[in-house]
């Protein structure tokens, strides 16, 4: 969407956050899409700088809803 301010897409899907949680990075993202991206790249790896996450915890990003 041309129009949604960036934080409000998710960096993975680029598409709106519906569901946003936080991860460890700081970056926020589409729940779905962060706990796919955690399955799938071990160890896990922040999908925006690529560096390792201190934690897989996610937190749930309530200013964004």
């Amino acid at each position: 969407m041309a129009d949604t301010p960036h934080g409000f897409q998710c960096p993975i899907t680029m598409e709106v956050m519906r569901d946003p949680v936080q991860a460890t990075d700081g970056h926020s993202y589409e729940r779905a899409a962060i706990e796919e991206w955690l399955q799938v790249h071990l160890p896990p790896t922040s999908p925006v700088t690529n560096l390792p996450l201190e934690s897989t915890r996610l937190v749930p990003n309530v200013a964004l809803r």
